[in-house]
């Protein structure tokens, strides 16, 4: 019997400065922190995920790896650009719309609820909250 994924659980990134981890998350996305302890920090990222942050002592920014946060729609994505070029002077990187290193050096993508395969958002409950709905092909 195959192994069955029911999604990821979690995403862990490092930063060297958590007070200012924290205030970046919450302030550019919105996150709740959930728990903050010695050395590290989660946030809620959606409805079954979360996002750890764990202090270290020196950065070491990877080339390709990343991860991905999904916005509602163009107008939000337009704020995180917004935020990150002009609130925290941070460049994004081509030949995306919205890809960006965090100020400790993690990779960020962020894309639209458009952009997304819409068979698997259906599930969600933050999708159908909003009342999204998608129309058949």
């Amino acid at each position: 019997m195959p192994v069955r994924v029911f999604g990821c659980n979690h995403i862990a990134i490092e930063a060297d400065d958590m007070e200012k981890a924290i205030a970046f998350y919450q302030d550019v996305f919105g996150l709740e922190l959930l728990k903050e302890g010695e050395g590290d920090a989660f946030f809620r990222l959606g409805e079954h995920q979360f996002l750890a942050i764990f202090r270290v002592d020196q950065i070491q920014p990877d080339r390709k790896r990343h991860f991905g946060i999904i916005v509602r729609d163009e107008r939000q994505l337009a704020e995180v650009r917004r935020k990150v070029t002009e609130e925290y002077g941070l460049s994004l990187e081509p030949p995306f719309r919205c890809d960006f290193r965090d100020p400790f050096g993690n990779r960020i993508q962020v894309v639209t609820l458009e952009d997304e395969s819409l068979v698997w958002l259906l599930p969600y409950r933050e999708v159908q909250s909003l009342g999204i709905r998608f129309e058949e092909v």
